[in-house]
C-alpha cells in the first residue's frame, strides 16, 4: 500500500451532501482502491459479494479510520451520524497514476516488461504521444527526453509536467520525417507503436540514429506494425515490418527479445471490436 499513489479526491461530504450511490451496493474500478478518511463523527459500512448480500459489517470513525478498500471489492456506506464529514480518495499503483489522472492511454506493456532489467539512466521516447510512457520512466527516475511531431500531444505533456513540478523531462516537437537526427548518449532509446505511421524512406536512418546514440550497453526496444499474409497492414499506415526485417537491424546486438506476434490497436472497427494487427516487437543490448 505504501507505493499506492492518489490521482483523484473528492469534496469533503455532509450527512446532507453524499452521494446516494455510495449507499448501495458499488465496486472501485480495475487497478483503483478506494480510502474514505473521517474527519468528525461514524459511518457504519459493510463489505458485500456480488449478490450484495453482507459479508462483514464496520463503524468507523476518526480513531478507527476505514481501510483501503482493493479493487472492485463490493461495498456500501450502512448510515452515518449527523455530524459526519468525510472524504473519498481514489489510489493506484504508479504505473497507472498518468494513466488515471490524464486519462491518458495506459503504459505500452512492452515498457513495462523491459524497464526492471534495465538500470535507471538517460532515456528517448521517439514519438511520445501525450507521454504514456515518458512518464512512466520519469517516475522511475530516468531523465527522459520525448519527440513528437503533434504540437497539441506535446502541449499536454507540458501542461502535466507543469502541473506535476516534474523535472528531468524534456520534450520537443520533432517531425521525424523531415529529422532523424539524433543527438546525444542514451541508455535507452524506445519507439512504440510509431514507426508505422513514419515513411518509409524514414525508417533505415532513424535505426541507424537510434543505434548510434545508444551508448555501450545501452539498450533499444521497437515496437511496430507489420505487413504479413494472414494480418495485411492497414491501408493507412504508411511504413509497415516485413517478416525478420526489424530482427535483421539488429543482427550485431545482442537481441534480449523479438517476436512477430498478434495484438490489438486501440482503435476498433465497424462493430465495435478492436482491430487486430501483427506486431514486429524487439529489445535489444547494444555491444
Amino acid at each position: 500500500m505504501n507505493d499506492l499513489r492518489c490521482y483523484q479526491q473528492l469534496p469533503i461530504w455532509q450527512r446532507d451532501t453524499l452521494p446516494e450511490g455510495f449507499k448501495q451496493k458499488h465496486n472501485t474500478k480495475e487497478n483503483t482502491w478506494a480510502k474514505l478518511n473521517i474527519f468528525n463523527g461514524t459511518l457504519d459500512f459493510a463489505m458485500l459479494n456480488e449478490q450484495g448480500e453482507i459479508l462483514s459489517e464496520h463503524q468507523f470513525s476518526i480513531e478507527q479510520q476505514p481501510p483501503f478498500i482493493a479493487p472492485q471489492a463490493w461495498h456500501k456506506i450502512v448510515s452515518t451520524s449527523d455530524d459526519i464529514e468525510c472524504q473519498l480518495s481514489f489510489y493506484c499503483e504508479p504505473q497507472f497514476y498518468y494513466t488515471k489522472k490524464y486519462q491518458l492511454t495506459a503504459t505500452h506493456s512492452e515498457i513495462l516488461a523491459a524497464t526492471p532489467s534495465i538500470p535507471v539512466g538517460k532515456a528517448l521516447d521517439v514519438g511520445c504521444g501525450t507521454g504514456r510512457n515518458s512518464l512512466y520512466l520519469n517516475q522511475l527516475g530516468f531523465e527522459v527526453d520525448a519527440f513528437d511531431v503533434s504540437s497539441t500531444s506535446i502541449q499536454k505533456l507540458n501542461d502535466i509536467i507543469q502541473t506535476e513540478k516534474l523535472a528531468h523531462i524534456q520534450t520537443e516537437i520533432r517531425d521525424l520525417n523531415t529529422d532523424q537526427q539524433i543527438t546525444g548518449d542514451y541508455d535507452f532509446i524506445f519507439s512504440t507503436v510509431v514507426m508505422m505511421f513514419l515513411q518509409p524512406e524514414t525508417i533505415p536512418a532513424l535505426i541507424q540514429n537510434m543505434q548510434n546514440a545508444t551508448r555501450s550497453g545501452g539498450f533499444n526496444l521497437i515496437v511496430c506494425a507489420m505487413d504479413t499474409e494472414d494480418y495485411p497492414v492497414l491501408p493507412n499506415f504508411p511504413f509497415s515490418f516485413k517478416p525478420n526485417e526489424l530482427k535483421e537491424y539488429y543482427q550485431d546486438w545482442e537481441i534480449l527479445k523479438y517476436n512477430e506476434n498478434v495484438g490489438e490497436l486501440h482503435r476498433t472497427d465497424e462493430q465495435g471490436n478492436r482491430i487486430k494487427q501483427r506486431f514486429a516487437t524487439l529489445w535489444a543490448k547494444k555491444p
